[in-house]
């Protein structure tokens, strides 16, 4: 028995610190799974195995564990951004705006309470405590990305080390933080007197009537004298819509049209177009009919097929400029990215990824098929390059430092947000740069994961010598109760704003809180509760920024305010 002895007491040997970690990774990811009240603590499970680990000295060498902290979270973060990344920007149109600034509003009045708390109730001359609010802040808003920002801007303000461990704080906040977020937000429904039911059936309502980016089909027969002997393309230019016309029968002639090719009266004619421009583009065009001539024996020789863009020479090329119609006699109608379907405009650029159809005929379909590449198995293929290329700029950039005056260190972007920036921008512009940065979203959420357990791991399994003491002698009970108001004050503020003043609906703004605190749980409760998408959208279009800002003010409040 010696031997086994040996695997757990030697602290320096591969094989302790393997076990070490499989086991604190593994028991803290199936309790993370447990669910009571219908609410699990998810993957954060981990901190607290590894903070038990770390109590009854189960523990590895310090620079092992600093290492595998930092790897891991500069893992985590680089692979949170090179998903958002794609959307990030685009998540400020239209009323995108007005859910993030709401989501900045939130951030914001997280951090004022967390400071009012400070100075209320705690001994602002003694230096741990700040820090440790910031730790408090943290677990409140369950988000540890920040928590790792936090610490990693600390080692710069303390370069030789300091006497207090935030984790501990994160520790108390966090399991209050995860109910806090749900309970608020069901404080506000009674608050409103929301119905789920009628709240649905108004949801529905309004997504079904919301036609802006839908594609609509429709088969019409030119009846507009004035449309008589003129092109798609002036005819596209006069309505100042996008339209895609995909079959023209002239004559009994069943084609494919291209933009020089003339309409006639009585032509009929297939059209795609955003369902909120349909009636004006039937208006000026003519009648809908019945689309009886599809089952002619000229039309069987058009086929509309699905095509996956695996080609990595289309990555942000443009639909406009790729002349579909003129160069190879077909069109595209549709275009599906992460399952979102768009119609095809113009100005759309392509993504590997993309799964686009074509219309046209069998041959000619095949030829845009080979040249878009269409081969699935190659989506599945990791760009490792693409991941590690991006991880060295981020960490170069995160490095650089900026000098700003009345700052006792340099501001630096560190560990943490050097890298998120980074993947944000290779995961939007990385085509220009010949960077293919398309991944399937499991081996997204694999690595992302991976990088998060060993971040936590080591983090819980440091924290836990000083735990037990920090939560019972020290000011634990304190963290846990303003944890709490951290978490609930800011929710009930934005979400009276946005139900009375900008007038979303209740589940968009369960969503959109879900997003803002980066809280799987609290979406899951949403999706629960609702039976359309506007929980989804809701955090997906806050979540990208959300997680930006509490990474980087992680940073901001330590270097301003701890190193003060």
């Amino acid at each position: 028995m010696d031997w086994l002895i040996d695997l757990f007491a030697q602290q320096d040997s591969v094989a302790h610190i393997a076990l070490l970690y499989s086991l604190v990774i593994a028991i803290g990811v199936l309790l993370g799974k447990v669910k009571i009240g219908g609410i699990s603590l998810g993957v954060t499970f981990v901190l607290f195995v590894g903070i038990l680990a770390g109590h009854i000295g189960f523990t590895a060498p310090l620079p092992i564990m600093n290492f595998l902290q930092d790897f891991g979270l500069i893992l985590f973060v680089f692979m949170i951004g090179l998903q958002v990344g794609p959307g990030f920007f685009e998540s400020f149109g239209k009323g995108g705006l007005k859910l993030n600034m709401l989501a900045t509003l939130g951030v914001l009045l997280n951090i004022g309470v967390m400071f009012a708390c400070y100075f209320i109730f705690f001994d602002t001359s003694d230096p741990k405590n700040l820090p440790m609010m910031v730790g408090t802040l943290y677990g409140a808003v369950t988000n540890t990305p920040g928590l790792g920002a936090a610490s990693e801007a600390l080692h710069s303000v303390f370069p030789n080390g300091f006497n207090f461990n935030i984790a501990s704080a994160y520790a108390c906040a966090y399991p209050l933080g995860v109910l806090g977020i749900i309970g608020a937000s069901l404080a506000v429904k009674y608050f409103f007197h929301v119905d789920f039911k009628e709240e649905n059936e108004k949801m529905m309502e309004k997504e079904s009537a919301d036609p802006h980016v839908k594609p609509h089909v429709m088969y019409l027969k030119v009846a507009n004298t004035y449309i008589a002997g003129r092109t798609l393309s002036q005819i596209s230019e006069f309505l100042n819509r996008d339209i895609v016309c995909t079959r023209i029968l002239h004559e009994g002639k069943l084609s494919v049209p291209r933009r020089d090719t003339k309409f006639e009266m009585g032509d009929e004619v297939l059209v795609a177009c955003a369902e909120s421009d349909a009636e004006a583009i039937q208006a000026f065009i003519g009648p809908t009919i019945d689309d009886h001539w599809v089952e002619s024996p000229t039309a069987q020789q058009m086929v509309s097929r699905k095509v996956i863009v695996t080609n990595t020479a289309m990555n942000g090329k443009s639909l406009g400029k790729m002349h579909f119609s003129s160069l190879y006699g077909v069109n595209i109608t549709r275009i599906t990215r992460q399952g979102m379907e768009l119609f095809a405009s113009r100005s759309h650029h392509f993504h590997v990824g993309d799964r686009i159809t074509v219309v046209g005929p069998e041959e000619n379909v095949n030829r845009v098929a080979e040249m878009m590449g269409n081969q699935e198995r190659k989506l599945n293929m990791p760009n490792i390059a693409t991941i590690f290329i991006g991880i060295i700029v981020g960490i170069i950039f995160g490095s650089l430092p900026f000098s700003i005056p009345g700052m006792p260190v340099p501001l630096r972007l560190g560990l943490a947000g050097g890298p998120l920036i980074i993947a944000i921008l290779v995961g939007r512009f990385g085509y220009r740069m010949g960077l293919n940065t398309y991944m399937t979203t499991s081996a997204n959420m694999m690595l992302r994961e991976f990088g998060l357990v060993l971040f936590l791991a080591s983090v819980g399994i440091k924290a836990g010598d000083g735990f037990w003491q920090t939560v019972v002698a020290g000011d634990g009970l304190k963290y846990v109760g303003t944890g709490f108001l951290i978490t609930v004050i800011p929710i009930l503020i934005v979400a009276i704003i946005a139900y009375k003043k900008f007038h979303f609906g209740y589940f968009t703004i369960m969503g959109m809180i879900a997003g803002t605190y980066t809280d799987p749980p609290a979406l899951a409760y949403a999706n629960s509760v609702c039976l359309g998408e506007s929980s989804a959208i809701g955090y997906s279009t806050v979540y990208p920024l959300s997680m930006f800002l509490r990474i980087f003010t992680a940073q901001i409040i330590v270097l301003f305010c701890c190193g003060v």
